[in-house]
């Protein structure tokens, strides 16, 4: 059982949260004087689609490939994780989709999971992924890389830790260590990015931004109680966010990834087999373990023994 101390100072973190979204709601203008780098929006739910259960938010996070002066909506999506926080018991899981999972995507049949982004921006990914894992998200968070880099700055960097040395001619020539490194900005892009030097391809990749999220969630929660940090955090976020969600929903979401636990933190990947479509290479998904992770992680957000 927390401490009396410990449900004091989680009221007045949520406090500040509320304080500091209900104050920018006000005075941000949306993405009038700062550029759009992320974009969260409302899935819509098609009818007898089952709501979720009200303890545990689905959000779908993209990472867009957009390259200077493209719109992150107009390009295929680079990194997706579908993420479930738990509000009442602070746990969450991330089940990791790889970019080139050959799905099914509503109204344009056959394709890479990551082109769903193109065909119809977060409503269309946020299905796709929906339909394959079996768990509908209730809101997609799409984001670009260079706010990314920035954010991992602005925190001050994080730690992940590495199981195996890699590298990447182009992106981290000098490679990465095994074992506990620390990330800076571009350091934390590249450890997400790279993909053709990992043995596991795009599966490793995907668990590599597994670590990263979950370094992001350490170092914030780490310095949560240092004053102004929050609302500092808040506020560059809404600078720089396009969304139509209200400010109380926007307060739930902020406040559930404020009290995530870091030991209550479960990380899987959609596992398959590499095939080629024509000279595509692609990735065959096991949808009937991505429904296990769905079904399991559905309720309480959370995965045993993965």
């Amino acid at each position: 059982m927390r401490s009396r101390f410990a449900r004091v100072r989680s009221a007045v973190r949520a406090g500040v949260l509320a304080a500091v979204l209900a104050t920018a709601a006000l005075v941000v203008p949306d993405a009038a004087v700062h550029p759009t780098d992320l974009v969260l929006v409302e899935v819509d739910r098609a009818d007898g689609v089952a709501v979720q259960d009200s303890d545990v938010l689905w959000v779908l996070a993209v990472g867009s490939d957009a390259r200077p002066g493209q719109s992150m909506l107009d390009v295929r999506a680079d990194a997706i994780q579908l993420v479930g926080l738990n509000t009442r018991t602070g746990s969450a899981v991330a089940i990791g989709v790889p970019r080139d999972s050959w799905v099914p995507i509503p109204g344009h049949g056959h394709g890479r999971v990551n082109s769903a982004l193109t065909y119809g921006g977060p409503q269309l990914v946020g299905r796709t992924v929906g339909d394959l894992v079996g768990v509908q998200p209730q809101y997609v968070l799409v984001t670009r890389f260079p706010f990314f880099e920035d954010m991992v700055d602005d925190i001050g960097g994080i730690h992940v830790r590495n199981p195996r040395r890699f590298s990447d001619e182009h992106l981290k020539p000098q490679g990465f260590a095994r074992g506990r490194i620390r990330l800076d900005g571009y350091g934390a892009m590249a450890f997400s990015r790279v993909r053709k030097s990992l043995a596991g391809g795009d599966f490793d990749r995907s668990a590599n931004q597994q670590r990263v999220l979950r370094g992001i969630q350490q170092a914030v929660r780490a310095r949560a109680d240092e004053p102004g940090f929050i609302a500092r955090g808040v506020l560059t976020v809404m600078e720089h966010l396009h969304t139509d969600l209200p400010p109380d929903e926007l307060f739930r979401l902020a406040q559930a990834l404020a009290h995530i636990d870091p030991t209550k933190v479960t990380t899987c990947v959609v596992q398959g087999t590499i095939g080629t479509v024509g000279p595509a290479s692609i990735v065959r998904p096991s949808v009937a373990q991505a429904r296990r992770y769905g079904a399991a992680a559905r309720s309480d957000a959370s995965l045993r023994g993965c």
